[in-house]
C-alpha cells in the first residue's frame, strides 16, 4: 500500500484529513512518534499502520514525507478536495 493510501483511508476510517490531523496533533502538542501513535489509536481507533503514517507526517513533517515516501506528490487536505 503506498504512503497516500495509508493516509486516504484513515481519512475514510476517522472522517479526519491529514492536515486536520497535523493541526490536532500540533493543538495537543504532540512530538514523539510513539505518543502520536498512541493518541491515534486510542482516540481515533486507528490500528497500528494507519497510526505510524499519521504519526510519520506529524513527526517528520509533510516536505519529508513528499520526499522520502511518495513520488513528491503528497495530498493533505483530504479525498473531498481531489473529486
Amino acid at each position: 500500500m503506498s504512503f497516500q493510501a495509508y493516509l486516504d483511508n484513515a481519512e475514510k476510517q476517522t472522517g479526519i484529513s491529514p492536515r486536520a490531523f497535523l493541526g490536532l496533533a500540533a493543538a495537543k502538542n504532540l512530538t514523539k512518534h510513539a505518543e502520536v501513535i498512541a493518541w491515534l489509536k486510542a482516540d481515533h481507533g486507528l490500528g497500528h499502520g494507519h497510526a505510524t503514517a499519521i504519526a510519520r507526517l506529524v513527526t517528520k513533517g509533510p516536505e519529508f514525507v513528499a520526499a522520502h515516501h511518495t513520488d513528491g506528490v503528497l495530498h493533505l487536505d483530504g479525498l473531498a478536495a481531489r473529486a
